[in-house]
């Protein structure tokens, strides 16, 4: 039977401190789709905070509909390898495609279901795929059955809110927002925002790493790290050959920018007047100590993630060939392995890394070689423990 996880966190690709220099934008119609953001965000998280505080403190009061989604937040057994005989069914996704038609609501409206042909909506049919390229990434190359390892179906919804400038996992499912025009596209154009939203849930099934401090920005990494393996395996891309951005395409021609975040050189992904610099440390010469609150990035989750972001790239290209192959590999082996403590620290998270290299290529191997390279370029020691900062 599963076993009871962590409280999930409400995870959106949009750091509140970006939303925060919308707001402080000159141009009114920027700064009232900003403050709507915000505001939309806030109630979020607090509905999320609250879900989790009635699930733990009142379980024999519970009403059954938040019951089940209590149920579905849970750890299942980590199994890697989707049993197989000639008796069973081969596993499928389960796609549910929803319409919020610029509502807070949730699912909202059915639009589209598993095996149902595309519709006229752009926004539905990026996101079917999307939730398809992430679902084929973890059945095809880690023999996982979706986000659970049992088959959960995915729920997305699109057109949330207006001029929403935002992407999240709430725990259960994914939702998208249209961005403001000005500044930001649409959520759904970029296929490894869907991949590093519903990587969330991946963590959430499996390691369950607390979301503050170093813990939170591996959580973050390792939405980075199969979000942007989503994309390369779409493409057919090697390791050598793709951007190693995460959110390409998010930003209209408006923003002096290329992307939210580069896996390659962390705090080069955009300086522009409005968003101000990439702040993003490429290793931990540049690590941020922050304060353990949402107004500061809950200890700089998406920002300290770029010291982990930059050890998977040096990884992956170090091995060569596809980046979901090796590197992904031992990523994932790490994740599901089960010994991972929710509070890791980088260290530990490097430590654990190097056993799964060890684990499945062996001690001697050229993959346990370019782990530890990665991050001893990365500065992040393997032999001293410092525990979540």
């Amino acid at each position: 039977m599963p076993t009871s996880a962590a409280p999930q966190p409400w995870c959106s690709i949009v750091p509140d401190y970006l939303m925060r220099r919308l707001a402080s934008a000159d141009e009114p119609t920027v700064v009232a789709a900003a403050e709507r953001s915000l505001r939309a965000d806030v109630a979020m998280r607090a509905r999320r905070e609250q879900q989790d505080r009635i699930i733990g403190r009142l379980p024999g009061i519970v009403p059954q509909g938040l019951r089940d989604r209590a149920r579905d937040a849970s750890t299942p057994p980590r199994a890697q390898q989707v049993p197989t005989s000639p008796d069973t069914e081969p596993p499928t996704a389960r796609r549910s495609l929803y319409d919020a038609e610029h509502r807070t609501s949730l699912p909202g409206r059915l639009v589209r279901s598993e095996g149902e042909p595309a519709t006229e909506d752009i926004s539905v049919t990026e996101a079917y795929d999307g939730l398809g390229a992430t679902w084929g990434l973890l059945i095809e190359s880690y023999g996982r059955d979706s986000l659970d390892g049992a088959g959960l179906p995915l729920t997305a919804t699109v057109h949330y809110d207006k001029d929403y400038d935002n992407a999240f996992w709430d725990g259960t499912q994914m939702v998208f927002g249209d961005g403001d025009g000005v500044y930001f596209d649409s959520f759904t154009s970029s296929i490894d925002v869907i991949g590093h939203e519903l990587a969330h849930g991946l963590t959430q099934y499996t390691a369950g790493l607390v979301y503050v401090a170093q813990s939170g920005a591996l959580n973050e990494s390792l939405s980075d790290v199969f979000g942007s393996l989503v994309k390369q395996r779409s493409l057919g891309q090697d390791a050598e050959a793709a951007d190693w951005l995460i959110g390409e395409g998010l930003f209209t021609d408006r923003v002096n920018g290329v992307a939210l975040r580069s896996m390659k050189a962390p705090g080069t992904a955009y300086d522009d007047p409005v968003l101000g610099k990439d702040p993003q440390p490429a290793d931990m010469d540049g690590y941020v100590d922050l304060p353990h609150d949402s107004s500061n990035d809950n200890g700089g989750v998406h920002i300290n993630s770029g010291i982990p972001n930059r050890a998977f790239y040096l990884t992956a290209t170090a091995l060569g060939g596809p980046a979901w192959a090796a590197a992904g590999q031992i990523w994932f082996d790490t994740l599901v392995a089960g010994g991972l403590p929710r509070d890791a620290d980088f260290t530990g998270f490097a430590k654990a890394t190097v056993a799964a290299a060890k684990a499945r290529y062996g001690a001697t191997g050229v993959e346990v070689a370019a782990v530890r390279e990665a991050w001893r370029t990365v500065k992040v020691p393997l032999r001293v423990t410092h525990r979540n900062r």
